[in-house]
């Protein structure tokens, strides 16, 4: 996990080296087509699954079309804003992944978890206010990332036991990049802005092949770390991919958030900790009480 907290803002900042360079739709075909690349002879190699058919493959697509969409929007908002920003706004998936538990799949969420929701969003709002000042609309960009990764993951809720971890990332690598290519052809033939191709100077070509392996090897050791590690443990330690993201903006861009939005980007881990660490104290509690409970009498004859 500690891997996947320092690769992922580090493919990010690859990312935000090429904006602008090239088209930001060849960055997102990068970014899926060495996930392809580099997963799909693995699958084969292990012999793992790769077929998926019915609602596990409606769901793929589905998971796939989000992907690909929270991705591009992630790029665009790193054209504009610092890394640490943009990393801290989006964190605020957590606390949309808590209402949607409530009001969508109507899962128990106690009142202290909704206040620490709100003084997370309130957080963000810190974040985004001088960004919003600066640069305008870009700014809210990660709150759509993180509105769109909360659906991502709802879908990968539903088919996670039912697919194999790194066949679903290289099935989903294979679909992303056979829907990519032919819109990369038809955008640079019809000029349409960002889906045109380009022919990368060395330098470029080397940073793409950068975007795509990063990124890839990140979801990896996310993967990994999940196969080894309880989810409970590992939550909390998500949270250190904004100061990694901090110090890798600061040593490759020299940014750093200005006074409010490191205040926001404190408030916003606060209250993303607090919610983890309620969670995990309403699952200890619940699994005392099934562990209290005590055995159900015999049925008379």
């Amino acid at each position: 996990m500690l891997g996947f907290c320092l690769a992922a803002p580090l493919g990010d900042a690859l990312a935000k080296l090429l904006y602008g360079a090239l088209p930001l739709g060849m960055l997102i075909l990068a970014r899926f087509l060495f996930q392809a690349v580099i997963l799909a002879p693995m699958v084969a190699a292990t012999h793992r699954p790769w077929r998926v058919r019915g609602r596990v493959l409606r769901l793929v697509v589905w998971r796939t079309v989000l992907h690909i969409l929270g991705i591009g929007m992630m790029f665009t908002a790193l054209g504009y804003l610092p890394l640490a920003d943009a990393v801290a706004i989006a964190f605020v998936m957590p606390f949309i992944m808590l209402l949607l538990g409530k009001y969508v799949l109507n899962e128990q969420v106690g009142p202290r978890r909704l206040i620490a929701c709100v003084v997370g969003f309130i957080g963000t709002l810190l974040v985004i206010q001088p960004s919003f000042a600066a640069v305008g609309w870009p700014a809210m960009l990660p709150l759509g990332v993180a509105v769109v990764f909360a659906l991502f993951m709802l879908a990968t809720r539903q088919i996670a036991k039912e697919t194999d971890p790194i066949s679903l990332q290289a099935v989903s690598g294979t679909i992303a990049t056979v829907a990519l290519l032919p819109l990369m052809v038809i955008g640079h033939m019809l000029e349409w802005p960002g889906l045109q191709l380009a022919m990368p100077t060395a330098e470029e070509a080397w940073l793409i092949v950068a975007i795509g392996s990063v990124g890839t090897l990140a979801h990896l050791m996310m993967t990994w770390s999940l196969r080894y590690a309880p989810s409970t443990t590992l939550a909390p330690m998500q949270y250190l991919e904004i100061p990694f993201a901090t110090a890798i903006g600061w040593l490759i861009f020299a940014d750093l958030p200005n006074g409010l939005a490191a205040i926001g980007i404190l408030i916003t881990l606060a209250a993303g900790l607090y919610i983890i660490l309620r969670e995990q104290a309403t699952q200890r509690m619940q699994r005392s009480a099934l562990q209290q409970t005590p055995p159900a009498p015999p049925a008379a004859e």
